[in-house]
């Protein structure tokens, strides 16, 4: 509570002074070193790319595709 005589503080007064982020203490290393792939990443199936005849073959199965 603000007695008498005392000025309510503001609001400005009461915040801490912004941060840049040049005074962060950062705790990552360096770029260009990264960690090995992990076993889910390796297991990930690689996209198969369908020949010109097999694309055409998809898109004739499926008429709700045709644009």
């Amino acid at each position: 509570m603000v007695g008498q005589g005392e000025a309510p503080l503001r609001e400005c007064e009461m915040k801490p002074p912004p941060k840049r982020l040049s005074d962060l203490k950062g705790g990552s290393k360096p770029p260009g070193t990264f960690a090995p792939p992990t076993p889910k990443v390796s297991r990930q199936k690689k996209a198969k790319v369908l020949t010109a005849a097999e694309r055409a073959a998809f898109l004739a199965s499926r008429p709700d595709l045709k644009g």
